[in-house]
């Protein structure tokens, strides 16, 4: 007998500030929905301030709900090969990139290891991360902080600006 595997959402937060970033983010998704899952929620872009001090060149951000088979490891080494596939080139931290994707929740588990840390550790601390999370999931609840997207909007200390475009 077939044991049914088990469905996970996870939520990806994917971003662009260099290239044609518009086009970045949309083949980002089509290789999610190919090596990841199922896009159940698709936010609008927004244009934000580039945050972290090292580029001043604006992001394009989304965030991205999928429904998925895949463990968090897996999903991690999916997100990196995406990136790469993206032409994103790792030199600086917060530098400029083609792409970038990160794991902001995966189902509602915490998750601290090396290589992973789940929900992402500083999202709460940032629009580009929470205005695209609040357009379609405004309820979900952070496991660690105990409040819902909403909620963490109010009282993100980010003033950088961010703006809808898409």
């Amino acid at each position: 007998m077939l044991q049914k595997k088990t469905l996970h959402q996870v939520v990806l937060s994917t971003g662009s500030n260099l290239g044609d970033r518009k086009n970045y983010l949309a083949k980002a998704n089509t290789l999610i929905a190919q090596k990841i899952g199922k896009l159940l929620e698709v936010s609008p872009i927004y244009e934000t301030a580039a945050w972290g001090g090292v580029t001043h060149l604006p992001f394009l951000n989304q965030v991205i709900l999928v429904q998925t088979h895949c463990t968090p490891t897996q999903i991690l080494a999916h997100c990196m090969t995406i990136e790469k596939q993206l032409d994103r080139v790792r030199e600086q931290r917060w530098d400029s990139r083609t792409m970038d994707i990160d794991v902001l929740f995966y189902d509602d588990l915490v998750i601290e290891t090396p290589e992973l840390v789940v929900p992402h550790p500083r999202l709460h601390e940032r629009n580009f991360v929470l205005l695209p999370l609040n357009a379609i999931l405004p309820k979900w609840q952070h496991p660690i902080l105990n409040k819902n997207v909403q909620q963490l909007v109010a009282e993100c200390p980010d003033q950088l600006p961010a703006k809808i475009i898409v």
